[in-house]
């Protein structure tokens, strides 16, 4: 039968109802996953049509996902990041929500400061397990969403819960309708989704839930886990690891609008960025983030990188303040006592530091030629150079006038009598097996043994 599409406008067949396949066995897709191999991403060139939504946004789970693998944030610690995020999601609240845990009474103290500061982005949710009394927790907290974990591989419904599909679907719907009853928003956490069976579990599982969402007249968001980061990005690649596949599924024949669809990927094979941004391009108006990717085994998708992601995929920041970017960083490092990995893009020490001469003779020249953007302007970074044994004249002239802000009749060339001693002693500190960078105070040292630097600087 032939239907008008709302989506398209044009004649398409009528979408197919699938409904639930009640098998016996569980589908471990061991064609693709057999456990003793790297898992295998295969192809069936069906390819579905980009659809960006007019809005997208991002979440977060820093308070949720985030402190699951570090020591629990206090909650001065909490508070002080949510103002960050706040700030740095600006005044359209791009970042539109983030996700709290609400079991202790510190969750609960954090949550309810949180709340005493009336911001209204980040929207504070929350996760819970499938009970009447966290339920109740929930709105005595007087908020509207809630996670819900809704394990949708055969890995999880036959080998974990030791239940069929029809049981697993069961359960699950009674638990949505409880969320319901309690005049919640459910947020439908489908758990290692990139491993389910989407045609013969997914499609017809969130039919069912929308079905309910309908009667209810309670909205229900759909959150696309890739638990394990099995997800790809590429054009054409099968289910169940197609990201776009996924996305355009939950829309096409499940019906759920795209403003109800987030993403949630994990960075197990360094897709998650690529994942996430793509998720946005095939209909999901939300990805799911954390600070610094900080999360389960290898982490979240960072929310600093889709920042920037969505800059580029939309040419504006529209009002989102990446100077926050540099702040987080910094309270992580000094307050929490977290060590960011040096070279982690746009929080690393050594992001926009370069350690070679040739480099640094470039930046001297017009910084645009080895900086990535105006880092200066956009994260309060400006670019940098170390010193070492590749920095070469220009690398320690460079160094000299960024760190002592020199300038006009100050400023040095690699020419400076000054650079050149500065470049003997270098060579002499490495020719004697020195391997690391050097550090402030031993140039500092150094500098002021030099008449010549004595000289210029009074």
């Amino acid at each position: 039968m032939l239907e008008i599409s709302k989506k398209t406008n044009l004649l398409e067949q009528e979408i197919y109802k699938y409904t639930l396949q009640d098998i016996d066995d569980p589908n471990l897709y061991r064609d693709m996953f057999n456990y003793e191999d790297v898992p295998k991403v295969s192809f069936n060139q069906r390819r579905v049509p980009a659809n960006m939504p007019e809005d997208i946004w991002i979440t977060d789970t820093s308070f949720r996902d985030g402190q699951q693998s570090m020591a629990p944030y206090t909650v001065k610690q909490i508070v002080d990041l949510y103002k960050l995020l706040a700030k740095l999601g600006g005044p359209y609240g791009l970042i539109r929500q983030s996700e709290f845990f609400i079991y202790t009474k510190k969750d609960q103290e954090a949550i309810e400061k949180c709340m005493e500061l009336g911001y209204k982005f980040p929207e504070i949710t929350t996760w819970i397990r499938a009970k009447k009394e966290d339920f109740k927790l929930v709105k005595d907290l007087e908020i509207r969403e809630t996670g819900i974990l809704v394990s949708c591989s055969d890995y999880h419904i036959f080998k974990k819960m030791n239940m069929t599909r029809r049981q697993a679907v069961d359960f699950y719907l009674e638990t949505i309708k409880e969320a319901f009853d309690a005049g919640l928003v459910p947020r439908c956490h489908l758990e290692d989704i990139t491993r389910a069976d989407f045609y013969g579990f997914v499609v017809p599982f969130v039919n069912e839930i929308m079905e309910l969402s309908q009667e209810a007249r309670i909205p229900v968001k759909i959150r696309a886990c890739d638990t394990m980061g099995y997800g790809v990005p590429y054009t054409g690649a099968d289910l169940p690891r197609s990201v776009a596949g996924i996305i355009y599924g939950l829309q096409h024949y499940s019906g759920v609008p795209n403003e109800m669809i987030e993403w949630h990927g994990h960075n197990d094979f360094y897709k998650a960025v690529a994942n996430a941004s793509t998720a946005w391009l095939y209909g999901a108006c939300a990805v799911n983030c954390s600070l610094l990717g900080i999360g389960e085994r290898t982490g979240n998708v960072p929310l600093e990188a889709m920042v920037f992601e969505y800059a580029s995929l939309r040419g504006s920041l529209d009002g989102m303040d990446p100077t926050a970017i540099t702040e987080i960083a910094d309270y992580f490092k000094n307050e929490m006592g977290y060590e960011i990995p040096p070279m982690t893009p746009f929080v690393g020490e050594n992001f926009n530091v370069t350690k070679a001469g040739i480099h640094a003779d470039g930046l001297m020249k017009d910084e645009e030629i080895y900086n990535i953007f105006n880092t200066g302007k956009i994260l309060n970074r400006p670019p940098g150079v170390s010193i070492s044994k590749t920095s070469g004249l220009a690398g320690i002239a460079y160094w000299l006038n960024d760190h002592f802000k020199l300038t006009g009749d100050k400023k040095v060339s690699k020419d400076h009598q000054i650079v050149a001693a500065l470049k003997d002693w270098v060579d002499e500190m490495y020719a004697d097996g020195r391997t690391t960078s050097l550090t402030t105070a031993e140039i500092q040292e150094k500098l002021d043994t030099l008449d010549q630097w004595k000289e210029l600087i009074k």
